[in-house]
């Protein structure tokens, strides 16, 4: 695991984390065990237990750990769930910020990171990087997921030691907000990787064929990919928990891929598509299910 060396000549930045779900928690976990000093903070304080006992501090509100910690990081939901951890009544805003830097691996919308990055600078004069992730749950847990940041190169080489003892690479992408487009890049090869990947199982079983064999068949061929190998097991024998990710996660970043398609006169029919497949899904499997369900959006009804 990397060693970390904060900002003044090795010395060790105390560090924050908000939100403790499906990707924080891991990654969280992996800070504390590199023996970092980390305040956390959960709209659901119970799933902090585990973490407390490992040995980070437990924040009752958001500004407790913008308090506590040089470098704020947080994954959340969606742009509303950031909007309230920073500028509600006990958020980021209302604590003196000059010096600290918030560290965002959410997935939202480019436009409402560079809104809200520009607000909170205003406010109270704390630094913003939005740096989305890729690499699911599997990613975060082992450390090897992909981090594609916005923000100021002093900035992203402060915080570079502490994010690569959560993930394996971080990539500098342009100013605020150009994380968040890289990330609705990686979301349209993903979101539609998954609906094709759905189609090529479903027409392996259907013809007969065990549809398990063919990353084994397909390796080191045109076809050969990561998502190959990882999501047609687990289509073809029905693993979905854990999940990978919620089926509106990715409808989420599939429709925000879709608005800047349109402000930016980008097509995306291939995309829009596949945001309609997982619509179709959300209603057929629910919100909170694991997206490779949309495999399940093709299976016969008889019988």
């Amino acid at each position: 695991m990397a060693g970390a060396a904060g900002s003044d000549q090795g010395r060790m930045e105390k560090l924050g984390y908000l939100g403790l779900g499906m990707m924080g928690f891991p990654m969280t976990r992996r800070l504390v065990n590199a023996g970092h000093d980390v305040t956390i903070w959960n709209r659901s304080a119970g799933k902090a237990a585990a973490l407390v006992d490992a040995g980070a501090k437990l924040a009752s509100r958001p500004r407790e750990v913008a308090e506590a910690a040089e470098l704020i990081f947080m994954c959340l939901t969606d742009a509303a769930a950031v909007e309230e951890v920073v500028f509600g009544q006990d958020g980021l805003a209302t604590v003196a910020g000059h010096g600290k830097l918030v560290v965002d691996f959410s997935s939202i919308h480019p436009d409402a990171a560079r809104t809200i990055a520009a607000r909170l600078r205003e406010a109270n004069g704390m630094g913003w990087i939005d740096a989305p992730v890729s690499g699911g749950s599997k990613g975060a847990e082992e450390g090897t997921l992909a981090v594609m940041a916005g923000g100021d190169a002093a900035d992203i080489e402060r915080i570079r030691p502490y994010v690569l003892a959560m993930a394996r690479r971080l990539t500098h992408m342009g100013p605020v907000g150009a994380g968040q487009t890289t990330k609705l890049c990686n979301q349209v090869i993903v979101g539609c990787a998954m609906t094709v990947l759905a189609e090529a199982t479903r027409l392996a079983v259907n013809a007969g064929i065990d549809a398990s064999k063919l990353p084994e068949a397909l390796a080191g061929g045109f076809a050969d990919s990561i998502p190959l190998q990882l999501f047609v097991p687990r289509m073809a024998q029905g693993i979905h928990s854990p999940p990978l990710g919620h089926i509106s996660t990715m409808l989420k970043d599939l429709d925000t891929v879709v608005d800047v398609a349109r402000n930016t006169s980008s097509p995306v029919p291939m995309s829009a598509l596949a945001a309609q497949l997982f619509r179709l899904a959300k209603s057929a499997r629910g919100a909170d299910a694991d997206a490779l369900e949309i495999y399940k959006l093709s299976a016969s009804q008889v019988g």
